[in-house]
């Protein structure tokens, strides 16, 4: 929504962007500006900038930035209005909503209130003589009504509209229903219960909201489990299971497991520190979420096939991350002279808690666990598959940032492929100075073609007029740095601007001057995207020197304008023809 620009300034005025940004990173006061790890990407060196003077933010790494809205709206998984208005909330003050936008709001609302009671409609059924078959199904798992309790568990009955009658009764509608995904709509339109003869488990994320449901299904039917699908209040890339627990355990790490059942019996052993990442392989938005709780990880997905390649997506997610890393891998269980998989909720039950605790103290690093499934594709008494070994490894230990680390293992994989540590060296040496001059390749191109290097990482942002628009990037930098190059009149009309986005920001920024407002980068609304920010905080980072700040205007003035006049000469032949005739004059001069 267009919320009133003097509201606007009171309140970015009163959210001072080091303070709310230094809520949830930890930063460091290097020169003018504060640096910290990037609570949006994962990266060991600090490449976070927050600058006080200008209130933005700006990572040198993955290239986000913004106002302090924008952090909000990223750091919280928000649209623009809803982050307004949870800093408006910190901030003390009214916001003064439109209708329609009020609308808006009371929609996300309604659905946050629906889950919440579908939840205690679920709870309550599990309590009643109806959800008997779903708490002889908790007493099977051996799973304690302190914990159903804790975990806010509940039964869905074994009939197609009792949540449907029940939520109607409370005055929701059949469209707020489908919205939430919790009932299902048929070919003639008819609407039934999604959840049915099913335990519920309700997913509440970090603010404690009901954002969805997952479930499981009480005797052998498909789907086995099933969880709610995408909604305006739900996205499962950006929610982890059990972390609204998790993130109050006293122990210094966070167990990563893959389905809910495992985190329930998990938390019932004494491990309150897991989450399930709600049957999807592990995301960055997730990794995002986890570094607010935690620098500390332990993969314990299932120890079959499938279960190996998700551990090995998410150790490629988190290579090079601040996040300590290590793999836990439960041994396969021997039934019937076979050997058959098994998940942390098994072993649990199996093992007991201090069999759990003991394999966790010894659980294998990243490092490790990746060699060991390399070593496990290759017979290692065979000379060929020792030799092939040696070269896949290699290149892992090459990838190492460390020296030591690198010599340290270099001697696990030449005991492994029983061939000396100097070989092995030699080997990991070799890959290491082909991976460098790859890299000194990549910088190279880069380097030999400096105009990409200006131009937006966003493909369908770039600039189409680089003369230009390096220059009407230098106007943005001067009127945001000094307002006193504002005056009564606005100097080139925003038409001339080559760039479409630059050109749009320029005009803003003056809308703001002209409504007697200060402006800045928190200035731009939500007419731009979340991309366009990025790029016009990239803008506002490069230096600037106000020294000489009206002629720098002027010069750049001149340049846009120069541009503009060739792009109107190709429209028209005779300007094209007096242009031609310019450079061809210019040309001879120059002999």
């Amino acid at each position: 929504m267009a919320f009133p620009q003097s509201f606007m300034d009171e309140l970015t005025a009163r959210s001072d962007i080091v303070d709310v940004v230094g809520s949830y990173v930890q930063l460091t006061r290097k020169g003018s500006n504060l640096f910290g790890l990037c609570p949006f990407h994962s990266e060991k060196t600090g490449s976070f900038s927050v600058s006080p003077d200008k209130q933005i933010y700006y990572c040198f790494g993955c290239k986000k930035g913004g106002g302090v809205v924008n952090f909000i709206m990223d750091i919280e998984n928000l649209p623009f209005p809803d982050a307004v208005r949870f800093l408006a909330k910190r901030a003390g003050m009214e916001v003064p909503e439109e209708e329609g936008d009020r609308e808006a709001g009371r929609r996300r609302q309604r659905l946050l209130d629906l889950n919440r009671d579908a939840a205690r409609f679920y709870y309550q059924l599990l309590q009643q003589p109806e959800g008997r078959a779903v708490q002889e199904y908790l007493d099977k798992r051996q799973i304690r009504k302190s914990t159903a309790v804790k975990f806010g568990m509940g039964a869905s009955l074994d009939a197609w509209d009792v949540l449907l009658t029940a939520m109607t009764k409370k005055g929701y509608t059949k469209s707020e229903l489908l919205d939430a995904g919790l009932v299902v709509q048929n070919k003639n339109g008819g609407l039934y219960d999604k959840f049915r003869n099913r335990l519920m488990l309700p997913v509440i994320d970090t603010r404690g909201d009901v954002v969805a449901f997952g479930s499981r299904v009480l005797d052998k039917s498909e789907p086995k489990y099933m969880n709610s699908s995408e909604t305006p209040v739900y996205s499962k890339r950006r929610v982890l299971y059990g972390l609204n627990l998790a993130k109050k355990s006293k122990r210094p790490n966070i167990i990563l497991c893959e389905g809910n059942l495992d985190i329930v019996t998990l938390h019932q052993a004494g491990f309150d520190n897991a989450v399930a990442s709600m049957g999807t392989a592990l995301t960055v938005e997730q990794t995002r979420l986890l570094s607010r709780f935690t620098k500390e990880l332990i993969l314990c997905y299932d120890n079959d096939n499938a279960g190996k390649i998700a551990t090995e997506r998410a150790l490629q997610i988190l290579n090079g991350s601040e996040f300590s890393v290590k793999v836990l891998q439960l041994p396969r269980r021997l039934v019937d002279g076979e050997y058959i998989k098994q998940d942390a909720d098994d072993f649990i039950k199996l093992q007991g808690p201090d069999a759990f605790e003991r394999l966790l103290n010894g659980s294998e690093n990243g490092v490790e666990f990746r060699m060991a499934q390399i070593a496990g594709k290759y017979d290692l008494k065979d000379d060929e598959a020792r030799i092939a070994y040696c070269g896949e490894v290699s290149e892992l230990l090459a990838s190492l940032p460390g020296a030591v680390e690198r010599e340290i293992y270099t001697g696990r994989a030449a005991e492994a492929a029983g061939i000396t540590a100097e070989a092995m060296k030699l080997e990991v040496q070799r890959s290491f100075k082909r991976r460098i001059a790859r890299e000194k390749r990549a910088e190279l191109r880069k380097d030999l073609n400096p105009a990409m290097a200006l131009q937006p990482k966003e493909r369908s942002l770039r600039f189409e007029n680089m003369r230009s628009a390096e220059a009407e990037k230098g106007i943005l930098r001067l009127l945001l740095t000094d307002d006193t190059l504002f005056s009564d009149t606005i100097p080139i009309p925003p038409e001339r601007f080559s760039s479409p986005l630059l050109s749009r920001a320029y005009q803003r920024l003056w809308e703001v001057h002209a409504a007697g407002s200060r402006p800045m980068i928190s200035s731009l609304g939500e007419e731009f995207s979340r991309e366009e920010i990025d790029c016009l905080t990239a803008v506002c980072q490069e230096p600037v020197s106000t020294q000489h700040a009206q002629q720098a205007l002027t010069d750049y003035i001149d340049v846009i304008n120069s541009e503009a006049d060739k792009r109107t000469a190709q429209d028209d032949p005779l300007l094209a023809a007096v242009e031609k005739f310019k450079n061809k004059k210019r040309g001879k001069q120059h002999v």
